[in-house]
């Protein structure tokens, strides 16, 4: 059975800005912004954010209890503030493992908790099953393996929830594509010769992710050029993994979460979490019995609904009492 979670709702810590931040050459191409927050001599603490391609921002830096942990937070490649922004050349899973690496020596760290949601809960366990020592914990929300199933879902089987949000994603593409959205989107997404209808696309891709991820539909507007700029990296990145990076069967992590149940482990889950659905959650937590699982009960996939963004919260201050 699912842990209970609290009935009164923590709220995020006060907002603060980094104490140190860079970027650091990952190869000839990327640059990856990073920053450290909070206590320079406390519990370190890294966020694997979202997406692919979504990038970090302010609001995750007040996950973390700024007393007690140095709070660790980067850009993977491709995304947010790292450089090219929306690059998809040596873009790949095995490439953002070893860029974790590259950054916890070159800020002489030991051991972290790794902290990630959706696309970064793939990540922190490619991570983990590469470098278990270095892991003192896992938080991971939203539980998503990047399997052809998955991203099936994604193109349609959302449409279930959020049919509106699901036909304006595909009424962009012309009728006799949409057997492979995924193929269609692609093309425009990566034709660098047709800016106008690549960011078109790009905005398309966005919003219908957007609207689909909070308990309560979220149609918002893209309308500045950051905003546009941060669809198209997320939009191209996206489609890029979903196309070039599948996990087929034989080498699911499912398979290899043997070798993690050592970790102390907490899996949050949205109830109604559209974007990732809880069958996932559910399936790692029953190969992975001493994990604590925790679903939310009215939350969706955002981690900034309410009520997930608390228990999110209560597991940051939990990991507090695990020794490095």
């Amino acid at each position: 059975m699912p842990s209970k979670h609290s009935k009164s709702l923590l709220d995020l810590f006060p907002p603060i800005t980094p104490y140190s931040s860079g970027y650091i050459a990952v190869d000839d191409i990327h640059n990856l912004y990073w920053e450290q927050c909070g206590n320079p001599d406390g519990v370190p603490i890294i966020l694997l954010h979202g997406g692919p391609g979504a990038g970090a921002s302010a609001v995750h830096r007040r996950f973390f209890d700024p007393e007690h942990y140095r709070i660790i937070i980067f850009d993977q490649r491709g995304a947010g503030r790292s450089t090219p922004r929306g690059c998809i050349t040596n873009n790949t899973a095995i490439l953002l493992t070893q860029d974790i690496e590259i950054l916890r020596k070159h800020l002489s760290v030991n051991a972290w908790h790794i902290f990630g949601g959706s696309w970064g809960s793939t990540l922190a366990l490619h991570y983990a099953l590469q470098h278990k020592e270095r892991c003192t914990s896992l938080i991971l929300r939203g539980i998503f393996l990047c399997e052809q199933s998955e991203i099936d879902w994604f193109l349609y089987g959302m449409q279930t929830i959020f049919p509106e949000a699901w036909e304006h994603f595909s009424n962009f593409i012309d009728p006799s594509e949409r057997d492979d959205l995924l193929a269609a989107y692609y093309k425009r997404l990566t034709n660098d010769n047709d800016k106008e209808t690549q960011m078109e696309a790009a905005v398309h891709w966005s919003l219908y992710e957007c609207a689909c991820s909070s308990l309560m539909p979220n149609y918002e507007t893209i309308t500045t050029d950051e905003q546009k700029n941060h669809a198209l990296a997320l939009a191209r990145i996206e489609a890029h993994y979903f196309t070039n990076e599948v996990i087929n069967t034989k080498n699911s992590m499912f398979n290899k979460i043997k070798d993690l149940r050592s970790i102390p482990t907490t899996i949050i889950q949205g109830r109604y979490d559209a974007i990732c659905p809880i069958k996932t959650a559910k399936k790692l937590h029953q190969l992975w019995p001493e994990a604590d699982y925790i679903v939310v009960p009215d939350a969706g996939h955002s981690a900034l609904d309410a009520p997930l963004r608390s228990g999110l919260i209560q597991a940051t201050q939990t990991a507090k009492t695990i020794k490095e």
